[in-house]
């Protein structure tokens, strides 16, 4: 009788509890605090993975750093295997991100390991290997050839530069070769030779199975400079991909105008559905950024970073025709900023991928890491407007538009000028920011160029710049809170995970702080060698990779 009574009350309760939900005010439904690690739990919830794997470089199509994790170690002892769960043996340089999912670990790396009889370590490779996540164990390795046209195209030892996308049994990634790969997690352990691509050149246990592949050079024309380093994502079936289409050797001229830039397949079968050029002849440098997917305004978006400075936002599933449907635009380099040979100039690449937070856009400028230091800038755009959505626009003496152009958008001698844009989406721009009040931008009030990737979790945002600052910021106003200097160049991104922050650097440390506004370094860790990658989190443990090892950190 009591039951009954309880669940008669319970029935009374529900459409009261359902009305007041629904009579939320605004305001109180904007101050529920976003999380995007549930946001992200519940996008890899859809996945053919484990609950909390991440599957591709950011773990989810957000590309925020922020997994579920408990107890991750903030103390561990490389030589005496504290915390230490196992290791790998990685290539001679190593600039791809793991990525973890069903019970495997993938890392793009080179050939500096020989793992395969056949490629002994000495030949030079792009190689995706393959671990078992619980022991460590290698697996499989796919090989990608150098090719014969040099370092133009594919620099020597660098390797994969991408991290893949797993969803399932399948694993997408771009390789160095300039090809867009699908393969089998399992290999060859399967027993089977899975198509329709059925050409590998091995089929023992340790090899890959190439489901279906897919070169951008040869079918579209590209030419990347140095290398390929696109991390793909999906849209649904929709596999993103930016082409790294760029330079030649002399860093001024375009051999592929034409090609495209950006372009979206069908996952399952490898057909192109759209590419798109944009970029074009104002390509300053490569295309080395990687795509972002969200659903913004009501809008499902690509995000694209392009090699002439600009974000673009497409619709994913184009136009129906096979071309590209853009949204809106974004140049992220100030109008009268300069691009100069060697990375003597202001204007910047945008290298770093795109992060969505909180339904608005967070992206930073760079260049090469082998230009060294310079001005830099990190943009919070809100994503609901359309066409051009600069923070300036660029006119001559008259007033009338200024085509952009590669080099330098306007010149001030012939009375052009940029003027504020009307549709701009900027929600705030940091660049320099006068901590002290003393009238003064000292070197720890700039933000410089950046390889990162944002991260950002309670409304605190944090980036690692290639002079060696480490910037924590608020997300919402972009007003700094602190600072810190590892005298050392990052690459990597940073990770938040179990309320602390991980950020590995060129040194080889990776400096941990607590998830604050306040500055509370908890530990500085060496990893007796360069931390090129990000580390990353699954399944309560750390990953991170130096130059030539990946680690499995987890408390004992």
């Amino acid at each position: 009788m009591k039951l009954k009574t309880s669940l008669a009350a319970l029935a009374c309760l529900l459409p009261v509890l359902a009305l007041n939900m629904s009579t939320l005010t605004s305001a109180e439904k904007k101050n529920q605090a976003y999380n995007p690690t549930t946001q992200a739990l519940a996008e890899i919830a859809n996945m053919k993975v484990g609950k909390t794997d991440w599957p591709q470089w950011g773990g989810w199509t957000g590309r925020n750093n922020t997994p579920e994790g408990k107890n991750i170690p903030v103390e561990w002892d490389l030589d005496e295997g504290t915390n230490v769960r196992w290791t790998a043996k990685l290539g001679s340089q190593t600039y791809g991100n793991p990525v973890v999912a069903n019970g495997k670990v993938f890392v793009g790396t080179n050939n500096g390991a020989g793992h395969i009889r056949r490629y002994p370590s000495n030949v030079d490779l792009g190689c995706l290997l393959c671990f078992d996540e619980k022991t460590g164990k290698f697996l499989w390795q796919h090989s990608s050839p150098k090719l014969p046209t040099g370092r133009v195209h594919d620099w020597p030892l660098q390797g994969i530069c991408s991290a893949p996308y797993i969803d399932g049994e399948r694993c997408w990634f771009v390789s160095s070769r300039g090809e867009v790969l699908c393969v089998d997690i399992n290999g060859f352990h399967d027993g089977e030779n899975d198509g329709p691509f059925k050409g590998e050149d091995n089929e023992n246990t340790r090899e890959a199975d190439v489901i279906w592949k897919y070169d951008m050079m040869g079918e579209l024309g590209v030419s990347q400079h140095n290398m390929c380093s696109c991390s793909v994502t999906c849209a649904g079936d929709i596999l993103l991909v930016n082409t790294s289409n760029g330079l030649d050797e002399s860093h001024i001229n375009l051999p592929a105008p034409n090609a495209p830039s950006f372009m979206a397949m069908n996952r399952d079968s490898g057909k192109v559905i759209w590419t798109d050029k944009s970029p074009g002849r104002n390509i300053l440098h490569g295309q080395w950024s990687s795509p972002t997917y969200a659903v913004l305004g009501g809008r499902e978006q690509a995000l694209f970073a392009g090699g002439d400075g600009w974000l673009y936002s497409f619709d994913p599933k184009g136009d129906g025709n096979g071309k590209s449907k853009l949204l809106w635009k974004f140049d992220c380099n100030p109008k009268n900023s300069k691009w100069i040979l060697g990375g003597r100039g202001t204007r910047n690449n945008l290298i770093a991928t795109p992060v969505v937070y909180d339904n608005v856009v967070y992206c930073a400028v760079g260049q090469d890491p082998e230009h060294g230091e310079g001005i830099g800038h990190l943009w919070c755009i809100d994503p609901t407007k359309s066409g051009d959505v600069s923070a300036e626009l660029a006119v001559d003496a008259n007033g009338k538009a200024v085509e952009h152009k590669r080099i330098q958008v306007i010149n001030e001698k012939n009375g052009e000028k940029a003027i504020e844009n009307p549709n701009s989406a900027v929600i705030w721009h940091y660049s320099k920011f006068d901590s002290d009040g003393n009238g003064k931008i000292d070197f720890e009030e700039t933000m410089h160029r950046s390889c990162g990737t944002v991260a950002i979790k309670d409304d605190i945002l944090f980036i690692a710049d290639f002079s060696g600052l480490f910037h924590c910021l608020d997300a919402k106003t972009g007003k700094p809170h602190w600072k810190y200097d590892m005298f050392a160049a990052a690459w990597g991104s940073p990770l938040i995970v179990d309320g602390k922050v991980y950020i590995g650097d060129e040194d080889g440390d990776v400096a941990i702080f607590a998830l604050s506004k306040e500055q509370k370094m908890i530990a500085e860790l060496n990893m007796n060698n360069a931390v090129y990658s990000t580390p990353i989190v699954a399944n309560n443990t750390l990953f991170v990779s130096n130059k030539s090892t990946l680690f499995a950190i987890a408390a004992e």
